[in-house]
């Protein structure tokens, strides 16, 4: 299905998300080690308020990997991160 998203780039998604991949390559996070995670893994940090390390290293890996788009790879560099 072709969409439009609000900056007028057109893009095709199959699925129920309508997040532009343009802006979304454009977009730049709140915390340079957010740069690291892959966008799914970074939306979904940001989306839980996690945008320190503090609060990343304060968030059990359990709870990390219960959010949507956050994966086993993204454990990983949680664990370099932290570490």
């Amino acid at each position: 299905m072709e969409k439009t998203c609000s900056n007028g780039h057109t893009f095709f998604k199959t699925s129920n998300c309508s997040v532009c991949p343009l802006c979304e390559k454009e977009r730049t996070p709140v915390a340079d080690f957010l740069t690291l995670f892959p966008a799914p893994a970074r939306r979904a940090l940001e989306n839980h308020g996690i945008i320190t390390l503090e609060r990343l290293a304060a968030t059990s890996e359990s709870e990390l990997l219960s959010y949507h788009g956050f994966g086993p790879s993204s454990i990983d560099i949680v664990r370099r991160l932290v570490i």
